[in-house]
C-alpha cells in the first residue's frame, strides 16, 4: 500500500477513535447500525482517508474529499458527540448543532483585525 499523508492519517485516526467509542455505523447514513468487528472498522477507516487499495485513485480522491468536507462542518459523530465546533469555522457560525448553537447568529470573524504595525515606527532612531 502506498504511503499515506497526514490527512488520511488524521481521517483514520478520528474513525478509529469513533468505532473505539462505539460511534461508527456502517451502511448508507448510518443504517447498518454500529460497527462492531475492528476489521471492519478498519475498511471503513481507510475508504474514508482515500487510503484503499481496491478502489480507484479517482474514486480514494472523492473519498477523502468527502469526509474533509464532513469534518470541516461539524458533521462527524465524533464531533456530534463531543460537541466540538467546526473544524475551521471561518466565516461561518461559531458553533454547530451539536453545541447547542443551532441559533447562533455570530460569525466566527466578525471583529475586524488591526493592520500590523510595522517595527521600524515603533523604534526610535538611533
Amino acid at each position: 500500500m502506498a504511503k499515506t499523508s497526514m490527512s488520511q492519517r488524521k481521517t483514520m485516526g478520528r474513525v478509529m477513535h469513533e468505532y473505539a467509542h462505539g460511534e461508527l455505523k456502517s451502511g448508507p447514513r448510518g443504517k447498518g447500525g454500529k460497527v462492531k468487528s475492528r476489521r471492519q472498522a478498519i475498511a471503513i477507516a481507510l475508504e474514508e482517508a482515500g487510503a484503499s487499495k481496491y478502489e480507484s485513485k479517482a474514486k480514494n480522491r472523492r473519498n477523502l474529499a468527502r469526509s474533509k468536507a464532513k469534518e470541516a462542518t461539524g458533521r462527524t459523530a465524533q464531533q456530534e458527540s463531543e460537541g466540538k465546533a467546526r473544524v475551521g469555522a471561518r466565516g461561518k457560525r461559531e458553533s454547530s448543532r451539536a453545541m447547542g448553537g443551532q441559533n447562533a447568529k455570530t460569525n466566527a470573524r466578525t471583529t475586524t483585525r488591526r493592520s500590523p504595525r510595522r517595527r521600524s515606527a515603533r523604534r526610535a532612531p538611533r
